[in-house]
């Protein structure tokens, strides 16, 4: 899946954290913004209450099941700043796109 599939699914699925603005950065591989105030999902970068990196390839593997999210944070493959409760809440979240 690639990135721009990956935000229109999280779209689709409604995969936002009511009120907050969470942003997935991949580093080179750019920015998924979660903006719950709006309810949308976009490729767009921006201030956010919390800041997730980690880089695609972790995040496939989390994708996939290969890795846990909580060894990938850890293990510092998964950083977290801001407001760590959004980070969180966003692990439910998330399991909108396994449906």
């Amino acid at each position: 899946m690639t990135k721009t599939e990956l935000a229109a699914k999280m779209n689709d699925v409604g995969a936002v954290l009511p009120g907050k603005t969470v942003k997935l950065d991949f580093g080179d591989n750019g920015t998924i913004m979660l903006d719950g105030v709006g309810n949308t999902v976009t490729e767009d970068d921006g201030a956010a209450d919390t800041t997730i990196k980690i880089t695609w390839d972790d995040w496939q593997s989390m994708a996939d099941g290969q890795l846990d999210g909580m060894t990938a944070f850890m293990t510092g493959k998964l950083k977290v700043e801001g407001d760590m409760s959004n980070a969180m809440q966003l692990q439910s979240v998330l399991g909108k796109l396994r449906s």
